[in-house]
């Protein structure tokens, strides 16, 4: 494969989630030199930035704006998009002084991501799996729908693979699926998923999840992103890697 990112097969035009949230403000610190002054997901990737491959993925399934934090060498990202916008996108940035980490990011976009169906994007993966499935508008009352692989170098998620129901995430909760996956970085969100991220709190987005897997059973849903390629661009080795293969 040579292309970076493949058109979905599922019309934009019936896909309900038009929001999107890319997640820029992490320190990428394995990443050593590299991202001393340079966010990760603004590293060279086949001769432009990794993020704007999660760009046009989500673009392909329809998103019509984008939010992205920010924290380290926020700058570099008035640099790299200078109006405030990729390919006819608007983009928003939402600086965090202090590093929120996942959860914490989340909810400080609430405001942004209004009443509406939102994807979340680590903006460090770089990916061209069908997003479809995440796209189905949501009828069974999940809060939250993960992305999922059977084939992941980490495997840390417990699905149900007939209901589609999430019963555990890292050993926390003790419990036992039919099918161990990995989380690909790609999830949905629904509004009332909030509820369950305070904010201004520092901590992983996945404490949300548990704390709703907890209260309202059955709220955290998984799909299976299958067939494609994807990296999770955690250290220097995998991103060569990956810029060769997108030369």
């Amino acid at each position: 494969m040579r292309e970076a990112v493949r058109a979905d097969v599922h019309d934009p035009l019936e896909v309900p989630v038009r929001s999107a949230f890319v997640l820029g403000a992490g320190l990428g610190t394995r990443l050593g030199a590299l991202t001393r002054e340079t966010p990760k997901p603004l590293l060279e990737v086949g001769g432009r930035p990794l993020v704007t491959y999660a760009f046009e993925h989500l673009a392909r399934a329809g998103v019509e704006r984008i939010m992205i934090n920010t924290h380290h060498a926020a700058g570099r990202w008035a640099e790299a998009f200078p109006g405030a916008e990729w390919k006819g996108i608007p983009l928003s940035f939402r600086h965090e002084p202090v590093l929120l980490e996942t959860g914490g990011g989340l909810k400080n976009i609430e405001d942004w991501a209004g009443r509406e169906s939102l994807l979340v994007y680590n903006g460090d993966v770089l990916t061209d799996v069908d997003l479809g499935p995440l796209l189905v508008p949501e009828r069974t009352g999940r809060l939250v729908v993960l992305g999922l692989r059977r084939e992941a170098p980490v495997r840390n998620v417990e699905w149900e693979a007939d209901s589609g129901e999430v019963v555990d995430i890292r050993d926390r909760m003790g419990r036992r699926g039919s099918d161990r996956c990995g989380f690909t970085g790609i999830y949905r969100v629904e509004p009332g998923f909030f509820r369950y991220l305070e904010a201004g709190k520092i901590e992983s987005v996945v404490e949300g999840f548990l704390r709703a897997m907890t209260s309202e059973p059955g709220s955290v849903g998984g799909v299976l992103l299958e067939g494609g390629s994807w990296h999770d661009l955690g250290t220097p080795e995998e991103l060569e890697r990956v810029r060769g293969w997108v030369a």
